[in-house]
């Protein structure tokens, strides 16, 4: 149960009011359950027509307005005074109008401990899931590189939802029904401490068997919910790639992929869930037996005279014990319940505990941007061999500046660095001469602006896609941007204008008006420094050149950083520098470099340029 512990010391204490009104009422619904239960005895007597005791009046002042022995003596002077002056069937009818109200009172108390209780469950499952949305928000791009993002997703949603179902869920009777259990054994210590101490010696032994059981349930979990990740990648996987999965007629291959793993996972819920369902005829079995033994020693006792209580006072401690097992087995569930959702937490701290090694500085240097930005003897690498190594250029405010080479020469990532997607491991990237490691990621990524090879859309409308990342933007200001970006026209041609929904990553667009929308977003960001990594690498001649059209009028009087493979889009650079394998291999104006007769030169000639 430490794990269970710190799991509430880490998300319980925004909730400690709720916490403690849950206790509270949970308190009060004990003593009122073993108060009514006290009824039992009086009724027993009448019923039976027992000698009565009998019993005096004992004062009550501050000094022992708590003492449990003259609550219960007044108690019983009272019930035998009134048993006196009425008839039997009139003092039943009163203990059993007695036992309704207190029983009333009971389960409004019941009703209110879990009013609170739920607020908590709620909150904390809503914080969890916060908390993963955020840290996923804050990590680099080199931890998803590593990760499925359908694990992810099977993280944020199986995980979550197991840690809602099996700890959230058992957080009530945690908090219930060890009140219930420490209020009813103090009981039965008054009624019989005799009695009490041999109960005491047979519920640890019930309690190590139904331990033993559960003991793999949390490990058999944790391999359960890592199954369920690969199930949702591989769902992930095949949405992605369905119109891939078509074209090469693999739908059975896919199938028998998806069976393999679902079967699997199946057969592994089976386990666990027919070891849990163990976990509550166990207890019923155990609870019943003890019982039995209980009912055995006790009757013993009274049978032969050597006991200090009498048969009805036996019964009413017989119904307290029972009182215990209930709560027992429901915490035994909870345990079961508790383990397998711990399995989970587990997974879903992989995310929340991930190391964010990119990080803004204690004290921010302000980036005044006014000269240039340099790349001094960058060294970088994904794992092992070095990407980019030993690399350095100049990027003069104001000018464009490309970079070409071949798939893998490292371009791509010197598009990243900048904007600290990743972070060099030697070297340094400066805007003027502030270091980016010294500024705040917010200030930096501030000055940029960033159209991809794949436009980056989401599920909305043109005008919230176009003015994403642009607080209070207008709709004038967003119909300029897509006019720039030649986007304008088509847009106004939908049903519904610059409010109609795009679709799941602008699926309901073309390529080219995908990449224009993107570039309008750019425009309206209007940054100082503009990011194109193989714009229009994905287009046909005719979006290529509403593309390039645009993407002219974006990069008109302001820095840009062009990677590009299709050598016609970046033949009006101010300077175009060659990678090949992680270096610089060549450096100039088109002209320049097309009659050194080198690498680039291969590079054309290989496009027919």
């Amino acid at each position: 149960m430490n794990d269970f512990i710190k799991l509430i010391r880490r998300f319980i204490p925004p909730y400690k009011k709720q916490v403690i009104l849950n206790i509270f009422f949970n308190i009060l619904s004990a003593v009122l359950n073993v108060f009514s239960f006290t009824l039992i005895i009086p009724i027993l007597q009448i019923l039976f027509g027992m000698d009565i005791q009998k019993y005096e009046y004992m004062p009550v002042d501050w000094d022992n307005l708590f003492n449990f022995h003259i609550l219960k003596n007044n108690f019983y002077w009272f019930l035998t005074d009134f048993m006196q002056k009425y008839e039997g069937a009139t003092v039943l009818v009163l203990l059993g109008a007695f036992l309704v109200l207190t029983t009333g009172l009971r389960t409004l108390t019941t009703y209110f401990s879990g009013y609170f209780i739920v607020a908590v469950r709620t909150g904390v499952v809503r914080d969890i899931r916060k908390q993963i949305n955020d840290k996923i928000l804050s990590l680099p791009l080199g931890f998803f590189s590593n990760e499925r993002k359908g694990d992810i997703m099977a993280r944020m949603t199986g995980d979550v939802g197991e840690v809602e179902n099996s700890v959230m869920s058992s957080l009530e009777m945690v908090s219930k029904n060890p009140i219930l259990i420490i209020i009813n054994l103090v009981t039965m210590f008054i009624i019989s401490w005799e009695l009490t101490l041999f109960v005491l010696v047979l519920l640890p032994i019930a309690g190590y068997i139904m331990g033993k059981v559960g003991k793999s349930l949390k490990r058999k979990s944790v391999e359960a919910q890592n199954l369920w990740g690969g199930l949702m990648s591989q769902i992930e996987e095949t949405l992605s790639g369905l119109r891939i999965i078509k074209a090469f007629n693999a739908e059975d291959k896919m199938t028998q992929r998806f069976d393999k793993v679902s079967n699997t996972f199946r057969d592994m819920s089976n386990r666990i869930a027919r070891r849990q369902m163990m976990a509550h005829p166990m207890s019923e079995l155990l609870g019943t037996l003890t019982i039995a033994i209980v009912l055995w020693y006790g009757g013993s006792l009274i049978l032969g005279q050597r006991s200090a209580i009498d048969a009805p006072t036996f019964i009413f401690y017989i119904s307290i014990f029972y009182l215990i097992i209930n709560p027992a087995k429901d915490l035994s569930r909870s345990v079961y319940a508790i383990q397998k959702g711990l399995a989970s937490v587990e997974r879903i701290d992989m995310i929340l505990k991930a190391d964010n090694n990119i990080k803004d500085p204690a004290n921010p240097k302000p980036i005044p941007f006014e000269r240039e930005i340099t790349y001094r003897n960058i060294k970088f690498k994904y794992e092992t061999s070095w990407v980019i190594n030993n690399v350095s250029i100049t990027i003069p405010k104001g000018k464009t500046i490309a970079l070409v080479g071949q798939s893998g020469s490292g371009k791509s990532t010197m598009a990243d660095l900048l904007p600290r997607f990743y972070d060099v491991n030697e070297g340094g990237i400066y805007i003027d001469d502030v270091n980016i490691k010294d500024a705040s990621l917010h200030d930096l990524r501030g000055l940029m602006g960033n159209v991809n090879q794949e436009a980056i859309l989401f599920n909305d409308t043109f005008f919230n896609n176009i003015s994403f990342g642009v607080e209070n933007a207008t709709l004038e200001q967003v119909i300029e941007a897509a006019k720039i970006a030649n986007a304008h026209d088509f847009i106004i041609s939908t049903e519904n204008g610059y409010d109609t929904n795009i679709g799941d990553r602008g699926g309901k667009m073309s390529g080219g008006q995908r990449q224009r929308i993107s570039i309008a977003r750019a425009i309206l960001k209007n940054p100082q420094i503009l990011i194109l990594d193989e714009a229009t690498s994905a287009l046909d001649t005719e979006s290529e050149r509403l593309v390039q059209d645009a993407l002219e009028k974006l990069m008109k009087n302001r820095t840009t950083l062009v990677i590009a493979h299709r050598l016609s889009t970046i033949k009006n650079a101010d300077e175009i520098y060659v990678m090949h394998e992680g270096k610089v291999v060549e450096r100039g104006h088109h002209t320049e470099l097309f009659e050194l007769n080198g690498y680039y030169r291969k590079l054309c000639d290989m496009q027919q340029f």
